[in-house]
């Protein structure tokens, strides 16, 4: 089967998809949003980022995960290493090319170089633009840099050294339901009232499921209001506790599924 992830080659997603699922049936496209459409359109599934440790959730992933009717079936976590690459090592670097999540997983080198910044659709256009351009630099992969032959001026730039970021595949069908793993659910408010968080996260906390994340996003319906990501180990009670959701909040499943491959 076919599995679209971010490009143009040299992307760490385009890494992830070959690690997953080798070199002959990956597409690599220009956007987020257009991963999405693949999947939706039944071309295959899909490998999108959903957190990084340094910058959190991405935004794109959560407003398609809202927007469309698939199923997370997969998820895999990795160490994400970026560097700072120029065409000529020679050269005076006025400009630097960097992706926006990157931006902030290396912001702080990033501020230590007091460089005008632009930023791009990925890391492997970074060092593209970088490559085309004069007196340009970028922040990108290894793989990038030497596809478009740029010279690594300074190795492991990110913030922090445990630098992660976690890839979910996505599908129009859910998977069969793993022995271990993570289940995700969208939980959209019905209302707003005092307490009402409190008694959604006391539905799981009365059946002993552990939540491992939850993120909010604006519903976009009004100012103030919000829909939920949770994440939580996959439990016995799991089905019982989003029942006792239901007069609540509005509950969309998202799949229970375990990890592709093992992570480094």
């Amino acid at each position: 089967m076919k599995i679209a992830a971010l490009g143009p080659e040299g992307t760490i997603s385009h890494e992830v998809a070959h690690k997953i699922a080798g070199s002959n049936d990956i597409i690599l496209l220009p956007s987020i949003a257009r991963i999405f459409g693949f999947v939706m359109a039944g071309e295959g599934v899909g490998l999108v980022p959903l957190e990084n440790s340094e910058s959190g959730g991405i935004g794109a992933t959560l407003n398609g995960l809202r927007e469309h009717p698939v199923f997370i079936t997969g998820q895999i976590t990795v160490p994400v290493a970026h560097h700072f690459a120029v065409a000529d090592p020679g050269d005076t670097i006025s400009t630097l090319y960097v992706h926006p999540e990157t931006h902030e997983q290396c912001a702080v080198f990033i501020e230590s170089l007091g460089i005008p910044v632009v930023h791009t659709a990925s890391n492997a256009e970074s060092a593209r633009s970088a490559h085309l351009g004069v007196h340009t630099g970028a922040i990108t992969t290894r793989t990038a840099a030497e596809h478009w032959s740029l010279s690594l001026i300074r190795t492991d730039v990110q913030n922090t050294a445990n630098n992660r970021t976690r890839f979910i595949r996505i599908s129009r069908e859910p998977c069969p339901v793993p022995e271990s793993g993570t289940c995700s659910i969208l939980v959209d408010p019905a209302d707003d009232r005092v307490g009402l968080l409190h008694a959604i996260l006391g539905v799981f906390r009365d059946r002993g499921i552990n939540l491992s994340r939850i993120e909010s996003r604006p519903s976009t319906r009004r100012m103030g209001e919000y829909i939920f990501f949770l994440d939580a180990d996959l439990h016995p009670q799991w089905q019982e506790a989003l029942s006792a959701l239901a007069p609540m909040a509005r509950v969309r499943a998202l799949g229970c599924y375990g990890t592709l491959g093992e992570a480094p």
